[in-house]
């Protein structure tokens, strides 16, 4: 099983909106075959693994990261050919939470009379796929801020510049991170601050998240570069106001949502992502957007650099929101992970209303 997670991580940056899947077919240490599923409408894991066992898949086992599925979407159901191949024992990391899954391909693999083992390493297999199992279980999808910081918890200095705090090994790292994203999602502040182009730039193949821009009063600028770059760009505004006729005839696709107190629906809009079939969203915006986020239990995870730099009195942070009126109403965070990227400290945490 160990095995076939690696597998699935080769897919990291391509499978959307399909999950990171890995499939090995052994008997006992010996191997006969492996696979990974690569991309959307390509061959899923299992089938990967059954073509290179060949004839040698009868009577052997199939260790998979997420249950078989039992039905016809944009491939054939893996259950039928692992019953075809032979396969006598099938052992699953985590059940598929999607409605058209969900206990069907188990169920199938069972009532044929096979021996199924479910919920080896179920903890790493879920690691893989937090976008993928939140859209299917909550309707949303998984939410990550990332943000860059000083030592004294500043993200720009006082007169706005903010590049750069990170080393450049961090910027890198950034790029991963971005890769495995659906969707990267900014505020209009951002976008008429910096101009930024919000792609993910690595060497290895990609498939490139869509850009989202949070703009409640569609300021957009047409020319901007995040909408110019190929590949989606979605902007988010509000539906009680007009579309501006520069921006609606642009590349642009325009998101109308419901707001208060002239402010998009944050919600809306992630269930307008979740129907996209977005699974991760990396959030790389302001102190506004990102405490409203927060303020609204849209985080799943946040992702910080930290540099040790010092930038001084009146820059802005990571979060705005409050004031707070006293320490009990404090946001709690639990730290995921923390290791060295370059000269910089990267902490992964997790917000306390998730535990």
């Amino acid at each position: 099983m160990a095995t076939a997670l690696r597998l699935a991580r080769r897919g990291l940056y391509t499978t959307d909106p399909n999950p990171r899947v890995g499939c090995v077919i052994a008997d006992s240490e010996q191997v006969y075959g492996y696979g990974w599923h690569q991309r959307a409408g390509a061959p899923h894991a299992e089938i990967e693994a059954l073509r290179m066992a060949g004839e040698s898949a009868r009577g052997k086992t199939a260790y998979v990261t997420l249950e078989p599925c039992s039905h016809h979407g944009r491939t054939p159901p893996c259950t039928e050919a692992l019953l075809e191949a032979g396969i006598r024992r099938v052992v699953v990391a985590g059940e598929d939470p999607n409605p058209e899954v969900s206990g069907n391909g188990i169920s199938r693999l069972t009532d044929a009379g096979l021996e199924v083992q479910r919920g080896l390493m179920s903890q790493a297999a879920d690691e893989l796929n937090p976008g993928f199992l939140m859209r299917m279980r909550a309707g949303r999808p998984w939410i990550r801020i990332k943000s860059a910081t000083s030592l004294d918890g500043r993200t720009a200095l006082n007169n706005g510049d903010s590049k750069w705090i990170s080393s450049e090994a961090s910027r890198r790292d950034v790029q991963r991170w971005r890769a495995r994203s659906s969707a990267i999602l900014t505020g209009i502040g951002t976008v008429l601050a910096d101009d930024p182009s919000m792609n993910a730039r690595i060497s290895e193949p990609v498939t490139q998240p869509v850009r989202v821009v949070a703009d409640s009063n569609w300021r957009t600028p047409a020319d901007s570069r995040i909408l110019e770059n190929p590949g989606k760009a979605f902007i988010a505004g509000r539906q009680d106001l007009p579309v501006p006729e520069g921006l609606a005839s642009s590349d642009a696709i325009c998101l109308p949502l419901p707001s208060s107190e002239g402010v998009i629906s944050l919600a809306a809009l992630m269930t307008e992502l979740a129907e996209m079939e977005l699974n991760e969203v990396q959030v790389e915006a302001g102190a506004g957007l990102c405490g409203a986020l927060l303020n609204a239990r849209l985080v799943d995870e946040i992702l910080v650099y930290q540099a040790p730099v010092l930038l001084g009195s009146g820059g802005p942070g990571p979060f705005a929101f409050g004031p707070l009126e006293s320490m009990a109403q404090r946001t709690h965070l639990k730290v995921l992970e923390t290791i060295q990227i370059g000269g910089d400290t990267r902490i992964r945490l997790e917000p306390e209303f998730r535990l």
